[in-house]
C-alpha cells in the first residue's frame, strides 16, 4: 500500500512538473513573442519619422540644388555683362589710344613697306625685326637707308605690337617724315651758296616735336640755312612738326647724322664756328660780335646740351635772365640767339 502510494505520488508529481514546465515554456514563447512584436513595432514606428526624414532632407537639397543654379546662372549672366562691359571698355580705349596717337604717316606690313622703301620716299624711322633685317628681301634696302641718315631700329615682335597698338605688322614698321633729309655734305654747300656767313641750327636731344617744329620755324624766318637733326634722342620730322613750324619745313633743308659730334668735327673743317647755348656759358650773347660761318647748338630744355658736346664748341653762350625764372624754354632761346646772331 505504501508503495503504491509513493508510486503514485510520483507519477503525480512528475506530471505536474511536466504541466508546469509547458506552461512556462508558453509563457516564455509568448513574451518573446510579444517581445519581437514589440520590437518590430518599435523599428515599425521608428523608421516611419526617419523615412520622412530623408524625404525632407531630399526635398531640402532639391531645394538647395535648385537655389545654387539659379544663383550660378545669375552669377553667369553678371558675369557676362561684367566681361561684355570691360571688353567694351578696352575696346573704347584702344580706340581712344588710336585716335590719340596719329597714325597718318605711319606705314606696316611687309610689302607695304617693301613698295614704300622702293618708291623713295621720305622716311624718319622704321622699326623691324631681326628676320626682317636679315632677310633677303629688305637687308640691302635697310642697310643703304641707314647710310643716308634714317634711323633703322630692331625691336623685338612684342615691342612693335606695343608701338602699333596691336595691328598686324608682320615684323616692320616705317614712319615716313614730312620732308626729305639731305646729307651733310651737300647741307654745307647749300648754305654756302650765295652767303660768306651762313648759320646753320645743329640740335642735341630735342626729343619734343613741339620744341623742334617751332625752332625750325624761327631759324626759317631768322633766314638760317639749314637744320642738323642727330638720328637717336631726337625727335623725327612728323606731321606735328610740320604743323607746328606752320609751313617753314618746305623752305629749310634739313640733315639727319648718325653722330652730331663728328658732324661738328665735319663742320669744324669747313670753317664754321661751333657755338653752343648754355645757361652756365662764360660769355653772354650780347658780348659775341664774330663775324664767320656758325653752327648754333641748341640742347635739350631739362640736360642741355651734353657734356661731350660742350667740348666741341668754340664758345659756349649764356643769355642774360634778369627775373626769378633760372631757364628759358628751348625754342625761345634758340630764338632770342638766332635774332642776335643774325643782325651782326
Amino acid at each position: 500500500m505504501k508503495n503504491y502510494s509513493k508510486k503514485n505520488y510520483l507519477e503525480k508529481n512528475s506530471k505536474n512538473y511536466k504541466r508546469n514546465s509547458e506552461s512556462k515554456n508558453s509563457s516564455q514563447s509568448q513574451n518573446s513573442f510579444n517581445e519581437n512584436n514589440l520590437s518590430s513595432n518599435k523599428n515599425f514606428h521608428a523608421r516611419k519619422p526617419s523615412n520622412k526624414k530623408n524625404q525632407f532632407n531630399q526635398i531640402n537639397s532639391k531645394d538647395k540644388k535648385e537655389k545654387n543654379f539659379l544663383s550660378l546662372s545669375r552669377r553667369n549672366v553678371s558675369y557676362k555683362s561684367n566681361s561684355e562691359f570691360s571688353s567694351k571698355k578696352s575696346d573704347n580705349y584702344h580706340q581712344q589710344k588710336l585716335n590719340k596717337k596719329n597714325f597718318d604717316d605711319w606705314i606696316w606690313g611687309k610689302h607695304s613697306v617693301y613698295e614704300a622703301l622702293n618708291s623713295e620716299r621720305p622716311i624718319n624711322r622704321i622699326w623691324c625685326t631681326s628676320e626682317i633685317i636679315s632677310s633677303e628681301k629688305f637687308y640691302i634696302l635697310l642697310k643703304d637707308l641707314k647710310l643716308k641718315g634714317v634711323l633703322v631700329e630692331e625691336v623685338s615682335w612684342n615691342r612693335l605690337s606695343q608701338l602699333t597698338f596691336g595691328a598686324s605688322h608682320q615684323g616692320v614698321a616705317m614712319q615716313l617724315a614730312h620732308t626729305k633729309s639731305i646729307s651733310l655734305n651737300k647741307l654745307i654747300d647749300l648754305s654756302k651758296t650765295n652767303c660768306s656767313n651762313p648759320i646753320i641750327v645743329a640740335l642735341d636731344g630735342i626729343t619734343d616735336p613741339h620744341n623742334l617744329g617751332a625752332i625750325i620755324r624761327s631759324a626759317e624766318a631768322f633766314n638760317c640755312k639749314g637744320i642738323i637733326l642727330p638720328q637717336r634722342r631726337s625727335a623725327g620730322l612728323t606731321g606735328t612738326v610740320a604743323k607746328v613750324a606752320a609751313g617753314a619745313l618746305e623752305h629749310i633743308p634739313v640733315s639727319r647724322v648718325v653722330n652730331l659730334n663728328r658732324s661738328l668735327e665735319e663742320l669744324k673743317k669747313n670753317n664754321f664756328l661751333t657755338v653752343g647755348l648754355t645757361g652756365d656759358g662764360q660769355l653772354a650773347i650780347s658780348e659775341f660780335n664774330e663775324k664767320s660761318p656758325i653752327v648754333v647748338i641748341v640742347g635739350a630744355e631739362d640736360k642741355g646740351i651734353s657734356l661731350l658736346t660742350q667740348k666741341k664748341c668754340d664758345y659756349l653762350l649764356r643769355i642774360p635772365l634778369k627775373g626769378k625764372t633760372s631757364s628759358l624754354n628751348a625754342s625761345v632761346a634758340a630764338a632770342i640767339s638766332l635774332f642776335h646772331l643774325t643782325t651782326l
